[in-house]
């Protein structure tokens, strides 16, 4: 516990700087292009270029390019310098020309994710995504800049350079601000202020990855374009990724449900403003920075371990391994996840009621970041689940559950798109999302305990989750009592959500950490020790 509590805090502290940094440039843009039409359509062409990257390369980076580029490094005569500049070429070659062609083809991407556009607002997206999918190229080169310097132990630039990424929007969303007549008017919008937004958008991609660049010349890699390709190995690592890939491929297939979903629960609602993809991909933003504080932390600390216990032949140390990481994780998980479920609106206006962006829109995006709290935490013991499976180099596993996740999803949220009016069709999609992961959290489970043999430790995982409920239910009284009176006192403005949130949040905080205490849950009390430590210092 305590090992793997020290190598996550180092991770999430350099990850908060990122995260923090992200969301500044989230609120900014928000406060300059709003979040209805015109900010559905900066969100989507923002999201196709990701798609395709994730598609193409993300998804196999850490799972299949990492091991490679090491298993080069240790068994090539040349160190693997070769194998590191061909795969570098392969790479940018490849995504290039899928940058083009994105380009030439984006006004069929832009069909595909979305539902009921006008014409103009079709127009609009197309030009946004042709400004931004260039940055596909970008993404790949400082992917494998990145995973280069990790084969090397070299891990601040790859923390750092996203910072930069996102200063360079910020500024740009700032600039759009200052600047632009149209705001959040989709159809004032002008040229100038689109190509602000787009190419100012890659911009920050390419200032990222001249960063990664810069920081793998000073290890000593210099890149000499390689065209003898048979040597790359791209068979052994289609191989080795293809079920990765099916995985991410699935999981893109779902998004691109729900962005046609998201969409086309705006064009449902006519001119009434409601929920739209801009607020769903904003919500699920905030929703993430638990998980991606905490659990991810917890995750690439515990899976390196696991694996070699796998190796080692010892699957009661990964079945101890893994309780172990399941608790850490949801003793600050779950009162996230409560505290989510009652402050979600507060934080939204506090962040997002500004500029273009209304107090009624940040509430309807509050709304649906309520329902995502529900998700925290079957999402986050599901993906601490899928580790177990990638420890065994099981990858075919994960996307078969995958695909029964995609189809709870997909199903559900289609039924609720029929049934719900306009105003609550986001705010289904996210509780879609929620029965797919709940769902397939136990299916992932069940399998997973086959896997290593007996059972994950169930009966010590529910004991320590419904302790930390019991302790962090009061805090969620707190915090609804003052959302209430604070509401019922002066409204909801940004300054009193900031009330909300300091009374709400930080006394409901104080409270959990109190009855956590006095119900001596022992990885709170760890937590609170190591910050204590270190402040001590």
């Amino acid at each position: 516990m305590s090992r793997m509590l020290r190598a996550s805090a180092i991770m999430a502290a350099g990850t908060m700087v990122s995260r923090v940094t992200g969301f500044v440039r989230t609120a900014v843009l928000a406060s300059a292009i709003g979040v209805l039409a015109l900010g559905d359509a900066y969100n989507v062409a923002y999201l196709i270029p990701m798609q395709l990257f994730d598609f193409l390369i993300g998804g196999v980076l850490s799972s299949v390019i990492v091991p490679m580029i090491v298993k080069a490094q240790k068994n090539d005569p040349d160190g693997g310098r070769a194998y590191e500049q061909r795969l570098m070429t392969v790479t940018t070659l490849v995504l290039i020309v899928v940058a083009v062609l994105g380009v030439v083809f984006a006004p069929v991407l832009v069909d595909v994710v979305t539902t009921g556009l006008t014409p103009h607002e079709t127009e609009v997206t197309v030009t946004l995504a042709r400004y931004i999918l260039p940055q596909i190229a970008f993404f790949g080169i400082g992917a494998i800049a990145g995973a280069i310097l990790n084969t090397r132990d070299r891990f601040g630039a790859p923390m750092w350079a996203p910072v930069l990424n996102n200063v360079v929007v910020i500024a740009v969303g700032l600039t759009y601000h200052f600047v632009s007549h149209a705001g959040r008017d989709i159809n004032a919008v002008t040229p100038s202020g689109l190509a602000l937004l787009g190419i100012g958008t890659t911009a920050g991609i390419v200032a990222q990855s001249i960063v990664l660049i810069i920081s793998v010349h000073r290890v000593g890699f210099r890149f000499v374009p390689r065209f003898d390709l048979r040597n790359a190995r791209l068979g052994e690592m289609a191989r080795a990724g293809v079920w990765t890939l099916a995985f991410v491929a699935v999981n893109q297939l779902g998004m691109v449900v729900t962005t046609n979903l998201a969409t086309g629960a705006s064009a449902k609602a006519g001119l009434e403003h409601v929920a739209g993809w801009a607020s769903y991909s904003y919500a699920y933003q905030f929703f993430q920075l638990p998980y991606g504080i905490i659990a991810v932390s917890v995750i690439t600390a515990m899976l390196p371990r696991m694996s070699r216990y796998v190796h080692e032949g010892r699957p009661e140390a990964v079945r101890e391994e893994f309780a172990s990481g399941v608790r850490l994780v949801s003793c600050v998980i779950v009162p996230c996840g409560l505290l989510l479920m009652v402050l979600g609106p507060a934080v939204t206006v506090l962040v997002f009621a500004h500029g273009n962006v209304t107090v009624q829109d940040a509430l309807n995006m509050g709304n649906v970041l309520q329902v995502f709290g529900l998700a925290l935490v079957p999402f986050s013991i599901y993906q601490l689940l899928l580790r177990i499976f990638y420890s065994f180099g099981d990858t075919r596993t994960p996307a078969l559950i995958a695909t029964g996740n995609v189809m709870v999803n997909a199903t559900l949220g289609f039924v609720l798109y029929l049934v719900l009016p306009p105003r609550l069709i986001v705010m289904g999609l996210a509780l879609s999302f929620t029965a797919a992961y709940s769902v397939g959290g136990i299916v992932a489970w069940t399998l997973a305990s086959r896997k290593v043999g007996g059972g994950l430790g169930g009966r010590l995982v529910a004991s320590g989750l419904s302790r930390m409920y019991v302790a962090a239910i009061p805090a969620a009284v707190v915090a609804l009592v003052a959302l209430w009176a604070t509401k019922e006192l002066a409204g909801i403005t940004p300054l009193t959500s900031a009330v909300m949130l300091i009374a709400g949040g930080g006394v409901g905080g104080a409270i959990y950490l109190v009855a956590s205490q006095r119900m001596r849950i022992a990885e709170i009390t760890s937590i609170i020790g190591l910050v204590a430590g270190r402040v001590g210092r």
